[in-house]
C-alpha cells in the first residue's frame, strides 16, 4: 500500500496544527520540527525525500518551512494535503497575531518567559543535525561538502547567495559525486501539466497585479498586490521580507513605526512562520478583511511554486546525474543547518551560563531520555515561566 493511501487527510491536517503550536524558533527549528515529526517519528517520508525538498525550498523564493510544509502534504496527499498542511500549520500564528492587532492598545505583554522555548528549539536543531547527518554525510566527500557550505553560509549572510552556493554544489554534485542507488518507491505527485499551470498563474499575477493596481485605485487590491509580491520575490525568508513590508507600509505612512515593530517582536516570539506578521499587517490596516487578503496573498506563491516546480523535481530526481546533485544537495542542506544552529540559533538564545546549562540538560534529554518534541516544548514552557 502507497504512503498516498496510508495517510488520512484528518491526520494531516492535526500533525500540522500541533507543529504549528509547539515549532518555535524560526525557519530553520521549524525544519527541525518537520524532519523529527514526519522523518523519525511518523516515518511518512525518508530523509532523503525530505531533503530534496528541503534543498528545493532554498532555491525558490518565499517562506522555506511553510514551503516545505506545503510540499509535504502535496507530496501525500496531493493538493488538498497541501492546504490542510499548511492550514494546521499557520491557524495558530495567523489568530495569535490577529488577537494581538486587535488588542494592541490595551495590552501589555511580558514575553521573557519564552526563552525557555528558544531553547527547546536549541536542542531540537541539534538532534535533528545528528540524526539527518548520520542518515545522509555517507561519505568523506558529504562530509567536506557539507563543512564548506556551512562555512560559507557563516560568512555569506545575502540572501542570495544560498542560491548561488545550492547551485555550485548541485553542479559539483553532478559532475563530481558518485553514482547513487535509484530512489525506491518515490511518490511522483503532480502533473507537468499542472505544474505548467500553477506556474503560469504565478507569472501572470506577479506581472499583472502591479499593472491592474497602477490602473485601478482600490485599496484591497493594492494590499493584495503589495503582499503577494513580497511573497513572490524574497529569498531569505520571514526576515528578509521585513524591510520590504517596511518601505510599503511604513514608509508610505500607512503603519506607525511603533505599531509595526510590536508587530514584529510579536511574529518572532510565537511559534510558526514569521510571513503571519502580514496577518498582523492585514489587520491593523483593514481589520478581519484585510488580515485574511493580506494572508492569502503573502503565502499564495509558495502554493503556486511548490505545486508548479515540485512535479518536475521529483521527476529529474530519477536521472543519475540529478541523483547526484541531489545527494550533495543533501549535505548542503546539513551545511545550512549547522550554520544557522551556530547563528543566529545558538549565538542569540544562548547568552548566559544559565542558558547554557539549560541547554545542555534539553540536549541530553533528547538524546538519552527520547524525549518526544512536545514534552521538550512544555518543560520549555515550565523552564522559562520559572527562571526567566
Amino acid at each position: 500500500m502507497s504512503i498516498f493511501v496510508q495517510v488520512s487527510l484528518i491526520q494531516i491536517f492535526f500533525i500540522a496544527l500541533r507543529l504549528g503550536c509547539t515549532s518555535f524558533g524560526g525557519p530553520t527549528a521549524h525544519l527541525a520540527y518537520f524532519q523529527q515529526t514526519y522523518v523519525t517519528d511518523k516515518k511518512w517520508l525518508r530523509a532523503e525525500e525530505y531533503a530534496d525538498l528541503v534543498a528545493l525550498s532554498q532555491f525558490l523564493p518565499g517562506p522555506a518551512s511553510s514551503q516545505v510544509g506545503i510540499g509535504i502534504g502535496y507530496k501525500l496527499r496531493g493538493i488538498i494535503g497541501s492546504i490542510l498542511a499548511f492550514i494546521g500549520f499557520t491557524l495558530p500564528s495567523i489568530v495569535i497575531m490577529l488577537l494581538f492587532a486587535a488588542f494592541l492598545q490595551m495590552t501589555t505583554l511580558d514575553l521573557s518567559w519564552l526563552q525557555g522555548l528558544k531553547l527547546v528549539a536549541v536542542a531540537i536543531v541539534a538532534h535533528v543535525i545528528w540524526d539527518m547527518s548520520s542518515k545522509l554525510l555517507v561519505s568523506s566527500q558529504h562530509i567536506g561538502l557539507m563543512v564548506i557550505v556551512a562555512v560559507l553560509s557563516l560568512l555569506l549572510k545575502t540572501p542570495y547567495a544560498m542560491i548561488f552556493i545550492f547551485l555550485g554544489v548541485a553542479l559539483i554534485g553532478y559532475f563530481f559525486f558518485p553514482a547513487t542507488a535509484s530512489k525506491a518507491s518515490v511518490t511522483v505527485v503532480g502533473s507537468v501539466k499542472s505544474g505548467g499551470i500553477a506556474l503560469s498563474v504565478f507569472f501572470l499575477l506577479l506581472f499583472g497585479l502591479p499593472l491592474a493596481t497602477s490602473m485601478l485605485s482600490n485599496d484591497t487590491l493594492s494590499l493584495f498586490t503589495s503582499m503577494y509580491t513580497a511573497g513572490a520575490l524574497v529569498f531569505g525568508g520571514g526576515h528578509v521580507v521585513l524591510p520590504l513590508l517596511e518601505a510599503q507600509f511604513v514608509q508610505t505612512g500607512l503603519m506607525s513605526t511603533d505599531a509595526f515593530l510590536a508587530g514584529y517582536s510579536i511574529a518572532q516570539a510565537i511559534p510558526g512562520p514569521l510571513f503571519t506578521f502580514a496577518t498582523y499587517i492585514g489587520m491593523v490596516l483593514d481589520g478581519v478583511p484585510g488580515a485574511l487578503i493580506a494572508t492569502v496573498a503573502i503565502f499564495l506563491p509558495a502554493f503556486l511554486l511548490i505545486i508548479g516546480v515540485y512535479p518536475f523535481w521529483l521527476r529529474m530526481g530519477q536521472h543519475t546525474g540529478i541523483r547526484r546533485a541531489m545527494s550533495a544537495l543533501n549535505a548542503a542542506v546539513i551545511g545550512i543547518l549547522v550554520a544557522a544552529f551556530l547563528s543566529p540559533i545558538v549565538s542569540s538564545t544562548v547568552t548566559s551560563a544559565v542558558d547554557a546549562l539549560i541547554a545542555l540538560l534539553l540536549v541530553t534529554l533528547l538524546f538519552t531520555k527520547k524525549v518526544s518534541p512536545l514534552l521538550l516544548v512544555l518543560l520549555g514552557v515550565v523552564i522559562g515561566v520559572a527562571i526567566y
